[in-house]
């Protein structure tokens, strides 16, 4: 079992990697400062014990670590264990979810390595939306998509909202970043993928049809701009999600979800 360490005083130090995570200025979550990777809630901290995203350290109130007695059996972390009313002068705010992980960030994965093994993934550009991009992943995880590539100009996947949206499958579904924007798409189609580019274009084909490889890299941009001509040229085709007359796109997560949705129904 876990250590179970009572915390009464807010100010106590062995609790900072929790404090004021609604000050901008003292985040531990952003990469220019600790980089820690935040779970909030029981399901998103069972999800991060059950990845490679190790926990150094848990606060939360006596209920949680009830619940979270199983999961934290045999590991070597503390739970400080604190009331409400404490945790929430450590975070910064009210914690209705009453537990939080704090752990590090674990070395970046390497995208050619995804590619060897996957069937479907996804590659982002420009999707700068913490909450579209959380969504993403939840997405990504419930259609089997293998793994999440970033291009230029991406959110931290790892800031403490879209670790929270994405219910911990940001944890789970692993990702990379391409080394080359939009030149890394080079390395897709030497692995066999067929590279798809979302676009609401009503002249393009729809997805159902243009899903033909084997292998499938689905190309997203940003809400608004989507994704630039020039990593649209850099695909092999366009694709569209069939509309209604008078609508022109999709939220980015919807869409994605779609995607993937026709994706597993085509394959």
């Amino acid at each position: 079992m876990a250590d179970v360490i009572d915390i009464e005083d807010p100010a106590d130090p062995r609790v900072d990697d929790f404090r004021d995570l609604s000050d901008a200025d003292r985040r531990p979550d952003l990469p220019g400062r600790k980089g820690s990777v935040i779970a909030e809630g029981v399901v998103v901290v069972q999800r991060m014990l059950d990845s490679r995203f190790r926990p150094a350290a848990l606060l939360g109130v006596a209920k949680r670590h009830e619940q979270l007695a199983a999961d934290l059996a045999g590991r070597d972390v503390p739970y400080y264990r604190a009331t409400a009313e404490v945790m929430a002068e450590i975070v910064g705010f009210h914690l209705n979810r009453g537990v939080l992980a704090v752990a590090p960030r674990p070395a970046e994965l390497d995208a050619a390595d995804l590619l060897a093994t996957a069937r479907t993934v996804a590659v982002l550009e420009g999707v700068n939306d913490h909450e579209n991009l959380g969504s993403m992943f939840r997405n990504a995880a419930g259609f089997g998509v293998d793994a999440i590539l970033f291009g230029d100009r991406c959110a931290d996947p790892l800031y403490r909202r879209a670790v929270r949206v994405s219910m911990g499958h940001v944890l789970r579904v692993p990702f990379a970043r391409l080394p080359h924007w939009p030149g890394g798409l080079d390395m897709l189609r030497d692995s066999g993928f067929q590279v798809v580019a979302l676009t609401p274009n009503p002249a393009a084909p729809t997805l159902a049809a243009a899903l033909t490889g084997d292998r499938v890299a689905l190309l997203l941009g940003a809400e608004g701009p989507g994704l630039t001509e020039q990593t649209m040229a850099a695909a092999d085709v366009r694709a569209r999600i069939p509309m209604a007359a008078g609508t022109d796109s999709l939220n980015v997560a919807t869409a994605a979800a779609m995607a993937f949705y026709e994706r597993v129904r085509t394959s």
